[in-house]
């Protein structure tokens, strides 16, 4: 199986619903354990990265994709 590369500032779909209704989670630190930020109430939560990669049921939003954005809006402002 394929292992999957996961970056800070990715938003993942997890198995499981947290209790507020969102099951959509961004990554704030990655590596032997993830720490997680709810996108619904805020919530953070770490767990280890074997039961990270269990319940993940896929990547919603990458990082790079967020970051180029606000790249290039800056650059048609000229603000730095």
């Amino acid at each position: 199986m394929e292992r999957v590369h996961y970056d800070v500032g990715d938003i993942v779909r997890m198995k499981k619903k947290h209790p507020c209704g969102s099951d959509e989670w961004r990554l704030t630190r990655v590596g032997m354990d993830f720490g997680m930020r709810c996108q619904g109430c805020d919530h953070f939560v770490m767990i280890p990265r074997v039961k990270f990669e269990k319940m993940c049921r896929a990547i919603v939003k990458k990082a790079e994709e967020s970051a180029s954005g606000e790249a290039s809006q800056d650059r048609n402002t000229g603000k730095n």
